[in-house]
């Protein structure tokens, strides 16, 4: 690499970065490499690459207390096409980590002057309590104010760390690492599971979170999250915000940790190479889950990498404010789409006004995803008309956005096919209504609200012909048992049979009557 081009690269901690560039994180893990480059956004960074080598640098670190030889070969091998890559998609500032296994080798440190010589880079050899740090931010930043406990469950180590409404607490770095526990399957499953409690034991704070949600971070992880999908029959593949309870994964976290080489093959949704690390992920899962009292695990796919991007404490990174931290990253998500996919404006205002006191009594979890799908409500209007219904339903189900959970991701997808099709009554979207059966965490999440909210957002468009400000010259407004919508100035002309029609719609879905009046009679009211 010649000067110039190892300039470009060492940006690791710059001083100034323009916020449009791209942000790249090169994680040298004790099991995989690996680089993923995000787009820079105000809220919430957007994976545009993400590729792993499982290279496996800490295989024989417990025997030999250095790096694997072949995984070094093949670190090196792979950390030339992760810097190719890197140029190629102009990478502005290229954070690059390293974590148990570099830090605790005897080898360690000449493996990363080497890649540095190499590459003209800077590389960050985290402690644990930065690694621990790192991954519970990820975590706190694709959760909306998250409590408990997080997780990181990597090839070396396993990183714990206390939240509470996002902030950080104390943290724990315990040698309990996939690749330290490969002799599982030669050793008794108890005495494996003693091991684990003893490290445990050594967290004294860890009894304070009993009762809260575990967070679990790392890719061993998110494979048992992946393989418990399979189990299941769970129909929504989306790893992050993936929810388990406690008395259901128990049993299969204990079946997981048995598993032979036999029944780890048949798991066809988990790579070869992640297979036979399993049975350790499982039983370190449960051992936490027994010694933190933990009520749920909660699956995220934001951990270090991530961390990394909102690094600085108070979230503050070049390009992303405080005030910008404190954003729902929800709702940040979907003002940017909003803003991508608005007909006419991208602001929402107006019709979140308008709807607003159909929806009056309802809770805060309620009013945010009433903002959200304001947001979503034109978002397949280019689309071809026999199919908005269904491309939006898709999308908006597995948008990569996070600050949301599996049953908010299937309430926003039904309303917003209502709002084009004016029901949710499709096969397509059958299999994922179990979610707002009204018997989870939130009991008024259900699939009448989604199709009430539907169909509040498909009248608003029609009646307002798609002008969004003109909502401002209508309103409801309780009408004895029902409601009355009062339509003055030149909203008058807008009323017709396709409005009546959707009125008569959201009026059933209600339960409610709604009388539309315009003209003089709207104005008295008015006034």
């Amino acid at each position: 690499m010649s000067e110039i081009e190892a300039d470009r690269f060492k940006l690791a901690h710059p001083v100034e970065t323009d916020a449009s560039e791209r942000v790249g994180v090169l994680d040298i893990g004790s099991n995989s490499v690996r680089l993923v480059v995000y787009e820079r956004f105000p809220r919430m960074p957007l994976p545009v690459f993400n590729e792993k080598a499982l290279c496996g640098l800490g295989r024989d670190l417990a025997s030999t207390g250095r790096l694997s030889r072949d995984g070094v070969r093949s670190a090196f091998l792979n950390l030339e096409r992760f810097m190719v890559v890197a140029r190629g998609m102009a990478v502005g500032r290229l954070e690059v980590v390293a974590t148990a296994a570099v830090r605790d080798a005897t080898d360690g440190p000449g493996f990363v002057a080497e890649i540095e010589r190499r590459h003209g880079i800077t590389v960050r050899v985290l402690s644990g309590a930065e690694e621990a740090r790192l991954s519970a931010l990820g975590v706190a930043g694709a959760f909306l104010a998250p409590d408990g406990l997080v997780g990181d469950f990597g090839g070396g180590s396993l990183e714990l760390i206390e939240l509470s409404g996002g902030q950080l607490g104390r943290h724990a770095t315990l040698p309990i690492g996939a690749l330290r526990l490969t002799d599982l399957g030669e050793r008794p499953a108890t005495e494996v599971a003693q091991e684990i409690d003893a490290h445990l034991r050594t967290v004294e704070w860890l009894p304070h979170v009993a009762g809260t949600n575990f967070h679990a971070v790392g890719g061993t992880w998110r494979s048992l999250a992946r393989a418990h999908m399979d189990w299941t029959a769970y129909p929504l593949e989306i790893i992050h915000g993936y929810v388990v309870n406690r008395e259901a994964a128990v049993p299969y976290l204990r079946a997981i940790a048995g598993y032979g080489s036999g029944e780890l093959a048949r798991i066809a949704s988990v790579s070869s190479r992640r297979r036979g690390m399993l049975p350790a992920a499982a039983l370190v899962m449960e051992r936490v889950l027994a010694a933190a009292g933990a009520r749920e695990i909660v699956f995220s796919a934001f951990g270090l990498r991530e961390g990394c991007v909102f690094e600085a404490g108070t979230g503050v990174l070049q390009g992303i404010g405080v005030q910008d931290w404190e954003r729902d990253p929800l709702l940040s998500s979907c003002a940017d789409i909003a803003r991508e996919t608005g007909r006419n404006s991208p602001d929402i205002e107006p019709l979140l006004a308008w709807l607003s006191p159909l929806f009056a009594g309802f809770d805060s979890e309620i009013k945010r995803l009433l903002r959200a799908a304001c947001s979503l409500a034109e978002f397949a209007w280019a689309e071809h008309p026999r199919y908005r219904g269904e491309h939006a339903f898709e999308r908006i189900l597995r948008l990569p956005v996070v600050g949301i959970t599996h049953p908010e991701r299937v309430f926003l997808a039904l309303a917003v096919l209502a709002r084009y099709e004016g029901h949710i009554d499709h096969d397509y979207a059958r299999a994922y209504q179990f979610l707002l059966d009204g018997t989870g965490k939130s009991k008024t999440l259900t699939l009448g609200l989604a199709l009430t909210l539907g169909l509040a957002l498909r009248l608003g468009v029609t009646v307002s012909g798609g002008m969004l400000g003109l909502l401002g010259q209508m309103r409801f407004e309780r009408d004895g048992e029902g409601w009355q919508l009062s339509m003055v100035g030149q909203v008058t002309m807008l009323a017709g049979e396709t409005v009546d029609r959707r009125v008569d719609a959201l009026a059933k879905s209600l339960g409610q009557p709604i009388r539309l009046i315009s003209g003089e009679a709207a104005a008295d009211v008015a006034d």
